[in-house]
């Protein structure tokens, strides 16, 4: 399943202007991305890649930083010296103030000498906006100022989340960068896209005809959604705070996973088609109002408590939060999508920070088996699950039901039929494709406008509802949990549970017993 950068498509020259190039972001994701593209043939010989930030430094320092970044985090080590300077020669600094227009003159000089240098045939630019997103339009406007973005060859934009604060700030941000690039120019990252099986989840609904006929209400009786962290908010907290989960994750990766879970076949193999069907579901999905809010939704926060042995604090705790925060760190929602194939099927999401264990799984429920029959006769035969497993252990697993060997009479237990990705250093990472995508001009897995402004629409009034008070209250949660007893309860009154997601264990035995013993026992 995995798909080496040795087999993908060589991308065109190109010039990359890389915004926020001393960030955290930049060292830790882009510059291995890059390298790794370069080792695997997919960047052309012809590119060059400039680096801008406010802090002073000629090239030879950035070039040292970007050796420092990719010795700290590539999954690839550097060769030989030859190689790193055949790969190092492309890049150069600059210097800037995003805030002083003028600086973007010096820089449009700056990419012209490159390109000259270079011996472009086509003047391609992609600018990547690595940067706090209240800078996205000045950066914008300002490249438009200093003819930046009039070259000769294709332009395109790369940006962070999050885009927005709300669906009006969203907008506002929308119409500064169309006034610079065309909607198929922009690219909206969202590196949950790039994750090996999140891409799969497309292969495995379409390229197997034994879903066809069952993936719909008449079958799925629910859909579990899952992204647990076990971190805090660590150095993120004056965003966080500000932001909390249900902005930080459900407006958009856990509603990606929604509509690739949802969406229709594609009427072709267009990029554009798949997210036309994409959109298609954020159309159907029911909107609550803010009184609705409080009987579908649960917020949470976590406590002081003790995760793998060691105490750690509560989040009014942590630096930079307010003691009487109210942001929410845990967020549980129920969901319907109201079109043909999924009336009625309940779709839960659940993320949070300092919960048991990381990890982001999708497990499909399909109905319970009608009692009374033979292998049933009291009504507790388990029910089949496909399970989904994004991170950080990526595979897939079926559960059936199968006759327990050696019996003689008929005990029938839970069987799984597993596949398990292992860790692969020649998989490609999420910015790896992301980037590789963007530069060859696919943004199938990128994010278009109407999908962003109806995931707004859809979460403001939630948003809304959390700073009422007719929204949920705030449950708290002991660090080191599966979250606040709310988020149990949101399911029992379906009758329905949590299915136990995966934590990391000592042993590859341990790791099976959370989801094993619960369909063992039809209970969390």
């Amino acid at each position: 399943m995995s798909n080496s950068t040795q087999k993908v498509t060589e991308a065109p020259e190109h010039t990359f202007v890389l915004f926020g190039a001393t960030g955290d972001l930049a060292q830790r994701k882009l510059f291995p991305a890059l390298f790794s593209l370069y080792l695997g043939g997919a960047l052309s010989s012809q590119y060059s890649v400039v680096g801008v930030a406010r802090r002073k430094l000629d090239t030879a320092e950035f070039r040292q930083k970007v050796r420092d970044a990719i010795e700290e985090f590539s999954r690839q080590p550097v060769p030989d010296e030859n190689t790193w300077n055949q790969f190092i020669q492309h890049f150069s600094y600059v210097a800037l103030d995003v805030n002083n227009a003028n600086h973007f003159c010096d820089l449009d000089d700056h990419i012209s000498k490159v390109e000259k240098e270079r011996g472009v045939e086509e003047q391609n630019r992609m600018f990547y906006l690595a940067m706090a997103p209240e800078f996205f339009g000045t950066v914008t406007t300002n490249l438009k100022s200093c003819n930046l973005t009039k070259n000769q060859g294709w332009k395109r934009l790369i940006i962070e989340k999050p885009f927005g604060w709300d669906y009006q700030s969203a907008e506002e941000l929308n119409k500064e960068l169309r006034q610079v690039f065309e909607e198929e120019e922009i690219y909206r990252i969202d590196h949950y896209l790039g994750k090996e099986m999140v891409q799969n989840i497309e292969v495995i609904r379409f390229a197997n005809s034994i879903f066809r006929p069952v993936w719909n209400n008449q079958a799925i009786a629910n859909v579990q959604i899952t992204s647990s962290e076990t971190v805090g908010v660590e150095d993120r907290a004056s965003y966080y705070d500000k932001a909390g989960a249900l902005r930080d994750m459900i407006q958009n990766h856990m509603l990606q996973m929604v509509m690739m879970i949802a969406m229709e076949p594609p009427s072709r193999l267009k990029n554009e088609a798949i997210r036309d069907e994409k959109v298609k579901v954020l159309r159907s999905l029911r909107r609550y109002s803010e009184i609705d809010v409080k009987d579908h939704v649960v917020r949470g926060q976590y406590q002081a408590g003790k995760l793998k042995g060691e105490q750690v604090p509560g989040y009014r705790d942590e630096n930079n939060v307010d003691d009487d925060s109210q942001t929410e760190t845990f967020v549980a929602a129920r969901l319907y999508i109201d079109n043909f194939r999924w009336a009625g099927v309940p779709f839960y999401l659940r993320t949070g920070k300092r919960l048991a264990g990381k990890s982001t799984e999708i497990v499909i429920q399909f109905h319970d088996m009608p009692k009374n029959l033979y292998f049933n006769p009291n009504g507790n035969l388990n029910p089949n699950l496909l399970v989904i497993r994004v991170s950080p252990a990526e595979g897939i697993s079926l559960l059936l039901n199968a006759k327990h060997p050696g019996q003689n009479e008929e005990t029938v237990v839970p069987v799984k039929m597993e596949f398990s990705q292992e860790e692969d250093k020649s998989s490609p990472e999420a910015y790896e494709r992301l980037l590789h995508d963007a530069l060859v001009g696919d943004s199938t897995f990128f994010t278009r406008w109407d999908e962003v402004s109806l995931a707004w629409k859809f979460v403001d009034p939630i948003a809304r509802a959390f700073n009422s008070d007719v929204g949920p209250e705030l449950s708290f949660y002991d660090a080191g949990s599966y979250g606040p007893k709310r988020a149990d309860e949101l399911l029992q009154e379906d009758g329905f549970f949590w299915w136990p997601f995966h934590v990391e264990a000592p042993s590859a035995e341990a790791k099976k017993e959370p989801l094993e013993a619960a369909v063992s026992t039809k209970q969390p």
